[in-house]
């Protein structure tokens, strides 16, 4: 029987249709953040960010070992708790994902980066900055952040240098990142010859911090370091101002957020607060970093709140290693990402032996008429 010519047209089409749907292959990120709880807003910066990524590369095409690939986010939930991180690290790696970006916390990042390492499937962090987490030797683990050691380095100097504060009370809220920014800060901070009044603990979901304020108020520091997030760091700022407390108030990225004059409402001062974000950018990298913050708004109808840009940075940089090998197989891509060499959002992109950002860059930043503004950047 012969085919009439619209038959065979629609034959050949077919049979186009469906080399082309074979070509396409299908690869899952993970990204897993606190999408609920306290810091469910810093969470959602961090999902926004590497769904913005994906849709880049996917509205852009990428071709990998001669395939079409359609990359799918696969977005989970970690609320900012260790075993619920566990949980969801398990879920990606049982889902064979190529990647995860993730998590926020030092506290979640930690615990479920065994995980992927048993998996074979790589990390990068585009917020956590406990040391433990490169520390742990995994051959997968970066992160695309300064880590504390940095950071409490760089607030320490500062606080001598800048601040000129000589007595400091320091507070953290024992997770891993509290402790870890805190206890770096300290070390710092006695390397400068300041004196360290006092020491007190809160937790992450505290509510209520009059006592240990009102015993470092009887230590009259001249500043206090906060190791946490702006969800506590907030509260605790206006509490302070109840007791009387003028004392300049310090602390790293968990609470160097545009959130964080709301949450402290009258509690916050002018240039009161000083904190530095575990990231940079050079006057070279700011008129793209503008862009990115503008086409963040444009996508999402709000500001970014603080990770976002690290974040779509950690997946492009993921891609780009699967580009440089050929393969979206872990174990093919892995060798590419640990020497990379990439011109991201926020800056030039190239880790150490042990999955740390090679010069990774700090901003300091205080807050005046409610408004976050830039001190300085710094490494």
């Amino acid at each position: 029987m012969q085919l009439t010519h619209t038959a065979l047209s629609l034959t050949l089409l077919s049979a186009i249709s469906m080399q082309v749907m074979a070509q396409e292959q299908v690869v899952k990120i993970g990204h897993v953040g606190p999408l609920s709880g306290q810091i469910a807003h810093l969470g959602k910066d961090n999902e926004n960010g590497a769904r913005m990524a994906i849709d880049v590369l996917n509205t852009k095409g990428v071709t990998i070992g001669g395939n079409k690939i359609k990359f799918v986010l696969q977005g989970e939930d970690d609320g900012a708790n260790p075993q619920q991180a566990t949980a969801a690290a398990q879920k990606l790696a049982d889902a064979k994902v190529s990647g995860v970006i993730g998590h926020l916390n030092s506290g979640t990042t930690i615990p479920a980066s065994k995980i992927y390492n048993d998996a074979g499937i790589p990390q990068i962090s585009p917020s956590a900055t406990n040391p433990k987490y490169t520390m742990q030797g995994y051959k997968g683990a970066f992160r695309v952040v300064a880590n504390d050691g940095q950071l409490g380095g760089a607030l320490g100097r500062f606080t001598a240098s800048d601040i000129k504060a000589k007595r400091i009370a320091i507070i953290d809220d024992r997770t891993a990142y509290g402790q870890g920014v805190a206890d770096e800060f300290a070390k710092a901070a006695k390397a400068a010859g300041l004196t360290i009044v006092g020491r007190q603990y809160t937790t992450d979901k505290a509510t209520d911090f009059n006592a240990i304020l009102t015993a470092i108020k009887g230590k009259s520091p001249d500043l206090i370091f906060f190791g946490g997030m702006d969800a506590v760091g907030g509260p605790m700022l206006r509490q302070m101002k109840q007791l009387g407390i003028s004392a300049k108030f310090m602390g790293g990225d968990g609470i160097c957020t545009e959130q964080l004059p709301s949450l402290a409402g009258a509690g916050m001062s002018d240039e009161q607060v000083v904190c530095a974000e575990a990231g940079g950018v050079e006057e070279s990298q700011k008129k793209i970093v503008e862009k990115f913050r503008s086409d963040y708004k444009k996508k999402f109808g709000i500001e970014v709140k603080l990770y976002a840009p690290y974040v779509y940075d950690a997946v492009m940089v993921m891609v780009a290693a699967m580009q440089k090998a050929n393969s979206v197989e872990p174990a093919k891509y892995l060798p590419e990402l640990a020497k990379i060499s990439y011109d991201g959002v926020t800056g030039k992109i190239e880790f150490d032996a042990r999955g740390d950002m090679k010069n990774g860059l700090l901003t300091l930043y205080t807050y005046k008429g409610g408004k976050r503004s830039q001190i300085t950047v710094t490494k």
